[in-house]
């Protein structure tokens, strides 16, 4: 049974993101147009706004940027770790291919990373991630493809964990047992900041290592008339740096950021 604060929690992010939160202002605003014409006008405009700039990679490019404000990690910062954390992005729960669930292309993306790295360190690995419906945690399915995809065995797994905040303080009891401080950090760079203020607090010395990012120039050599145009890769990206913005004042008001 998941917690009650965690199904809220959801149930809020819900109302609050795109494509809903977009589409309930402009639902609303149609609503009212008939009794109040100009307060429905602007509450539909403003829906069909919203929408738009979620969208278009350059408004886009605005909100994510200040997440993203982490560089890729040096040789120094890895050389003063003392293990390499991958956090879990979701996993795929229709997968025959692969037997029933497997990773997300989230998830596979920051293992990919943390592989990469892992293998250029030979630093210990630790992934977390645990099961928010029913199924196999996702940390789990992170190992089973680091051992079978990328030939990497990780130390610890942890499969308890339901948000950023529980991946920092189970993580950081399996590592304290094994006397490591400092980590290397792998999640995207969109995630990044949330994710180092959660760890930070446990007290362990945090080396960003991110990846995956949303924002710069990706399509350099196509035509910029065309990249500036809406896409269903910039509207994910919206949606992704609305949510950790939203994360981040949750913290806040929790009194952790």
């Amino acid at each position: 049974m998941l917690p009650a604060t965690f199904i809220a929690k959801k149930f809020v992010s819900i109302l609050l993101l795109p494509p809903l939160a977009p589409l309930l202002i402009g639902a609303i605003g149609l609503l009212l147009i008939r009794r109040f014409r100009r307060t429905g006008l602007l509450l539909a405009w403003l829906g069909l706004a919203c929408t738009l700039l979620l969208s278009l990679p350059a408004s886009v490019a605005w909100l994510a940027g200040p997440l993203e404000d982490y560089p890729v990690i040096s040789a120094e910062d890895l050389g003063r770790a003392q293990a390499i954390v991958i956090l879990a992005g979701g996993r795929r729960s229709n997968a025959p291919e692969f037997g029933g669930e497997t990773v997300s292309a989230l998830t596979l993306e920051r293992i990919r990373y943390g592989a990469r790295l892992a293998r250029r360190t030979r630093l210990p690995v630790l992934i977390t991630g645990g099961a928010p419906a029913e199924g196999i945690p996702e940390a789990e399915l992170m190992r089973r493809a680091l051992i079978e995809d990328f030939g990497i065995t990780p130390r610890w797994v942890e499969t308890r964990s339901l948000d950023t905040r529980e991946n920092a303080l189970y993580s950081t009891t399996m590592l304290r047992q094994a006397g490591v401080t400092r980590i290397a950090l792998v999640t995207h760079g969109l995630h990044m900041r949330r994710s180092i203020r959660e760890f930070e607090a446990t007290g362990l010395t945090v080396y960003p290592a991110p990846m995956g990012r949303a924002t710069g120039k990706e399509h350099s050599n196509r035509d910029e008339v065309l990249s500036s145009l809406p896409s269903m890769s910039s509207a994910y990206s919206g949606w992704y740096a609305l949510h950790e913005w939203l994360g981040l004042l949750q913290q806040k008001l929790a009194g952790r950021g």
